[in-house]
């Protein structure tokens, strides 16, 4: 049903002017398309997801830590080795050549047996690779037994080496040991440490931060003075004391959850602004004084009302602060005041390459410092795309 519109047929004898009567719906579908539809509606973390997409450097990155942490979950699968297996035969092995073609004709992934002689002249073993003997590679098969996350017996492995065979596809050690599998299982400690530390930093951040943003005054002082107190130290040195300070008679597991701590008590400062900074400005909005009139408590004020307002910009402050967490375990590990035997983390690969003659002659050894810089790249490009996607100002 329409109606004319006052004054709809001028002097000029212009044409009648016709309107709706219905009331106005803006979120019909007659007024908007459905791709402005979902964009309206869309929830803040659905935005963010559709910003994040557009990424492709983090989109990339996200995939590749994806798959880092799923060989933390699977890295007894993965490992063609265990962890502490050793080849006594095979010491300081040059990695091995994976073969596809043979003869002409493709026969799949093999590599080739090693001949061994004594160099007595330099005192050391020389390895040749003995076309004559290829040992094929095996997939989804079984090899060494293992448990499983500690707990479930099983001998199935991604990869295995040719029964009666060896594969060293990364080199070996001075013990023998499979540099490939030592470095996937370091991987599990090593990632892992990056995880449980923000969660530990991200609580005392959120706390103390949250508390000074939220009260000010003599509150806000006292975190402020902490936190500068903390920050004038040097940042290794401080890591390497507390470490020191460790007692060499606590399990490998004790040292593990002491590393954790330190690191996770150490850098809570950084987040702590950035929450007591949003707060100050969030806590005189509109939204925000309802809800204290309303009988609110500031517990609930903070975590229900004013957390969530900024909470994507939390996670990918907390995604950039892992990456230092793990170059802090890497560095007192390599420096021999951090994780120890019998517990593999990349830091503890690393320190046993400390000896540059070492290095010069197997330059294999150096081969995890590899996945830390991918992992710490990774971290860095996925955290800079989450904090573009978690900038609502954004309007690409």
């Amino acid at each position: 049903m329409s109606a004319a519109a006052p004054g709809g047929t001028g002097r000029s004898g212009g044409a009648e002017h016709f309107v709706s009567a219905e009331p106005f719906d803006p979120y019909s579908i007659e007024t908007l398309s459905v791709e402005q539809e979902r964009y309206y509606l869309a929830s803040q973390w659905r935005m963010m997801w559709w910003r994040l997409k557009r990424h492709r450097l983090a989109v990339v990155s996200g995939l590749i830590l994806a798959m880092l942490y799923l060989v933390v979950v699977f890295a007894e699968v993965i490992a063609p080795y265990g962890v502490h297996s050793r080849n006594v035969e095979y010491v300081y092995a040059p990695p091995q050549t994976v073969h596809w073609v043979r003869d002409g004709a493709f026969v799949g992934p093999f590599v080739h047996d090693y001949d061994v002689t004594l160099d007595l002249e330099h005192l050391a073993r020389v390895y040749t690779e003995d076309e004559s003997r290829p040992m094929p590679l095996r997939f989804f098969c079984r090899g060494e037994p293992y448990r499983l996350w500690g707990v479930i017996p099983a001998s199935f492995h991604l990869v295995c080496p040719a029964k009666g065979g060896v594969m060293f596809l990364l080199g070996t050690d001075r013990l023998g040991r499979d540099v490939l599998s030592r470095v996937v299982h370091g991987a599990r400690i090593s990632l892992t440490i990056g995880l449980i530390g923000i969660t530990i930093s991200f609580l005392i951040g959120l706390t103390l931060g949250g508390l000074a943003g939220y009260y000010g005054g003599w509150i806000d002082g006292l975190v402020q003075r902490l936190i500068e107190i903390i920050r004038s130290f040097p940042e290794l040195p401080l890591w390497m004391a507390l470490s020191a300070a460790l007692p060499v008679t606590w399990s490998p597991i004790g040292v593990f959850l002491g590393i954790t701590v330190i690191l996770g008590f150490l850098d809570w400062t950084g987040l702590a602004r950035a929450v007591r900074s949003k707060l100050l400005a969030l806590r005189e909005e509109d939204f925000c004084t309802a809800a204290v009139l309303m009988g609110a408590h500031p517990r609930r004020v903070i975590a229900r009302h004013l957390l969530p307002n900024f909470m994507s910009h939390l996670i990918a402050s907390a995604t950039l602060s892992i990456p230092s967490m793990i170059l802090g375990e890497t560095a007192l590990s390599f420096l021999g005041l951090g994780l120890r035997p019998p517990i593999t983390s990349w830091g503890v690969l690393l320190n046993e390459a400390q000896d540059i003659n070492a290095v010069a002659l197997y330059p294999w050894l150096m081969f995890p410092v590899v996945p830390v810089i991918i992992v710490v790249l990774a971290f860095n490009f996925f955290g800079d795309g989450l904090r573009d996607a978690a900038d609502p100002y954004r309007t690409d």
